[in-house]
């Protein structure tokens, strides 16, 4: 089984970049995404902190496969 990697808020925030998605706010150290599509938009919340907790990881890595295909995720979170 693969593992998850240690990642930083800054660092996801660019992996999810990749997928189109764009910071539009920012509260305290949470940072709001959003990407627009043809359904509407699509909003994920990522705290900036230097390192994530492994269960804040898998659940932002859960609401990104919402939106995201988990093949092309997968690359990025898991080792």
């Amino acid at each position: 089984m693969p593992k998850l990697r240690r990642l930083s808020g800054p660092e996801v925030i660019t992996i999810l970049g990749k997928f189109g998605f764009v910071a539009v706010s920012q509260r305290g150290s949470h940072v709001k995404l959003k990407r627009s599509v043809s359904g509407g938009t699509q909003t994920i919340t990522v705290p900036a902190h230097s390192e994530l907790d492994l269960g804040t990881l898998r659940a932002i890595f859960r609401q990104a496969s919402r939106f995201v295909p988990e093949q092309e995720l997968s690359p990025y979170f898991y080792d």
